[in-house]
């Protein structure tokens, strides 16, 4: 059992693993459902929807555009309202996954749900978090955090696993979509039984707290604005090259990654024609290797440092893009799922825990900075995938300026650790 930190004092849920547990549960729901389960669903939704691939292209940048909005959200959030918000976002998280059963929906209407699926994501993935590392001991947090952050790839085997599984039954997507909404439930009893100790108690003073501060809220809002400004300023003061350098190679990874993570599926259909569920199959892998990507580049990053293992899981990665132009059979394909699901993660990971080293005292507003940083190279890449594949839906040109971008970025990590070592 955890002794939990004041302010941080669970009223239910007190032992460490179950709350890893829960925080593993949270993020298969708001990424692996909430971002993920897009792709795995995307050839049905295309062949059912009679959509074409630039307007699947923008259902998938909405999406991470509302990434991007959720993030910045998520920086905003008062430390005392984390539960709350979480709470609510995780919970239009299952409703708009709920909300893709209903039949002949307008597109317009799909624009909304995806993008609103996505700040849900942005938010919960940040105040998730935030609420469930910090309960964890320090002897006990390099683990528990791996299994908390092993639920993005949990999610993303579940959406292959459920997909694959309707499919062969006969279903579709709109199904597929109400069983993942229906298996996240139980998430929203699980979030309260982790709830602050001071939400029960406290609860009546909030109140009178908010209701007091209603007429000055003209005040606040300019007060938080500025101290925004001032906390940023604080943040950034003698790394300002260095972050700058860190957060551009960021949005290049982003821009990798979600090239191949979205259209990865819809590749295995056109190439694969005589495997069945190929798309889901390496969608699976996808998965299966982001679950155990966190344990072994965490033990390579304790022995040579983790801006070196951010370089290797770049150039990795680059690598992983230019398989599949190599080897136009079965093998591109699968190792482009491999290398996708052993680097992003790690990749995320490393980043994160260096940028908020830079100046720990500042480290949620340097993380907030790096996810805004990564959903806007989400948001670009399904962009730049949908005009140069054109008409016949080629993704080799897409492949290689995704490597070449990701080359780039390695460039850009390099000058940040000559950079960072220039003052550390």
């Amino acid at each position: 059992m955890m002794t939990a930190p004041k302010g941080r004092i669970f009223a239910l849920i007190t032992n460490e693993i179950a709350i890893a547990w829960i925080g593993l549960y949270c993020l298969a729901v708001v990424m692996g459902y909430g971002r993920f389960l897009f792709t795995a669903t995307l050839p049905d939704i295309m062949i059912q929807l009679s959509l074409s691939t630039a307007i699947a292209g923008w259902l998938a940048s909405i999406n991470y555009i509302g990434y991007f909005i959720g993030a910045l959200v998520a920086m905003f959030v008062p430390q005392r309202l984390t539960w709350q918000m979480l709470m609510l976002w995780t919970l239009v998280s299952v409703v708009t996954t709920v909300m893709l059963v209903v039949p002949e929906m307008s597109l317009n209407l799909w624009y909304v749900i995806r993008l609103l699926a996505g700040i849900a994501s942005g938010v919960a993935m940040i105040l998730s978090s935030s609420l469930v590392i910090q309960s964890f001991s320090n002897e006990r947090r390099s683990v528990l955090s791996a299994l908390h952050y092993a639920g993005i790839g949990v999610g993303i085997s579940l959406s292959a696993v459920l997909t694959w599984w309707l499919l062969v039954l006969g279903y579709h997507f709109n199904t597929i979509w109400l069983v993942a909404g229906i298996s996240s439930l139980p998430l929203i009893w699980l979030l309260y039984g982790i709830r602050p100790f001071h939400t029960d108690i406290n609860a009546s003073i909030e109140k009178v707290v908010v209701n007091s501060a209603l007429h000055t809220t003209h005040l606040s809002v300019r007060q938080t604005y500025i101290n925004f400004k001032r906390s940023l300023y604080e943040a950034v003061a003698g790394h300002t090259k260095a972050i700058v350098l860190l957060l551009a190679s960021y949005v290049l990874a982003g821009f990798g990654y979600i090239t191949s993570a979205t259209f990865l599926p819809v590749m295995a259909a056109q190439r694969l024609t005589t495997q069945s569920y190929a798309g889901l199959l390496i969608w699976l892998l996808v998965g299966i290797f982001a679950m155990l990507s966190n344990p072994l580049w965490g033990a390579l990053a304790r022995r040579i440092g983790e801006t070196k293992t951010l370089m290797g899981l770049t150039l990795l990665h680059a690598l992983g893009m230019l398989l599949p132009l190599w080897f136009k059979c079965a093998f591109g394909l699968y190792a482009n799922a491999i290398i996708l699901g052993l680097t992003f993660v790690g990749m995320v990971s490393m980043t994160l825990n260096i940028i908020k080293n830079i100046n720990p005292s500042y480290s949620n507003l340097l993380i907030g900075l790096a996810t805004l940083a990564y959903a806007l190279g989400q948001f670009i890449g399904p962009l730049v995938t949908v005009a140069l594949a054109g008409q016949d839906d080629n993704f080799n040109a897409v492949l290689l300026v995704a490597a070449v971008g990701l080359l780039t970025g390695l460039v850009l990590i390099v000058l940040f650790s000559r950079q960072r070592n220039s003052y550390f």
